[in-house]
């Protein structure tokens, strides 16, 4: 995980040997069928990537947009800390869904259960 979200994670209580490096987790989303991204934003953003004009350009970022499908929650689609757009929203394997997270992932987690 990027450094600031390491701290954003501690604050919540998730346990440090919960979490993945990205230099371990990164290789392994081409492989990967389905990403679930839940309010993140810069730390996705593949214009960290291919856009040298971009404010993150070079910045460490997990590689979702390789993934098969790509689920983003989010509230609505204002931009991130840096702000600036995010590529991965317009990503044609990338659908979203929209809701509080809390509300969203426990009524998707129901409707999983009830298949």
């Amino acid at each position: 995980m990027p450094g600031h979200m390491n701290v954003l994670l501690a604050d919540s209580n998730v346990e440090y040997n919960m979490l993945v490096e990205m230099e371990n987790i990164n290789p392994q989303s081409s492989n990967t069928i389905i990403v679930l991204v839940v309010g993140a934003n810069d730390v996705v953003n593949p214009a960290a990537h291919n856009n040298p004009a971009s404010p993150i350009y070079g910045m460490p970022i997990l590689d979702v947009e390789n993934a098969k499908h790509i689920i983003v929650n989010k509230r609505g689609m204002n931009a991130g800390y840096a702000g600036i757009e995010n590529e991965l929203f317009y990503n044609s394997k990338t659908s979203t869904l929209f809701g509080d997270a809390k509300a969203a992932l426990t009524d998707l987690v129901a409707e999983l259960k009830n298949m």
